[in-house]
């Protein structure tokens, strides 16, 4: 059986991971224009969390185990919870319209979801 997609080479070869840093970059535009008494709270908390995302899916994509791989996708699933949170917290403090971008971040969720899915049932 001839394999449709060729094998990444890289992290940045993978389409979570590119979705995944284009919301990172979204966030750093967004918080850019917050309060300056949120630069080292909800700003800083929320481009932590959203940088989280595509550091751990490419840490995670150099590991050699499954279990490793899985780990660290997981980690960064956690990481997207969490800057789901924060973004319905920017919304309903008027730092922010976030429906845009909280698309953005559905589909990196739903990329990364898939990515695990194929990674725990891989044979490597």
């Amino acid at each position: 059986m001839i394999n449709a997609r060729p094998m990444a080479k890289s992290f940045r070869d993978l389409v979570v991971w590119q979705r995944s840093h284009y919301f990172a970059l979204a966030i750093y535009r967004m918080t850019e224009n917050f309060p300056k008494h949120e630069i080292y709270g909800l700003r800083a908390q929320m481009r932590r969390a959203a940088v989280s995302i595509p550091a751990n899916i490419a840490e995670g994509f150099r590991k050699r185990g499954r279990a490793d791989k899985v780990r660290f996708m997981n980690t960064a699933e956690g990481s997207i919870e969490e800057s789901r949170y924060y973004l319905i917290l920017a919304q309903d403090l008027g730092y922010a319209k976030t429906n845009e971008i909280m698309k953005s971040l559905e589909e990196a969720s739903r990329l990364l979801s898939a990515y695990s899915r194929a990674i725990l049932t891989s044979g490597s």
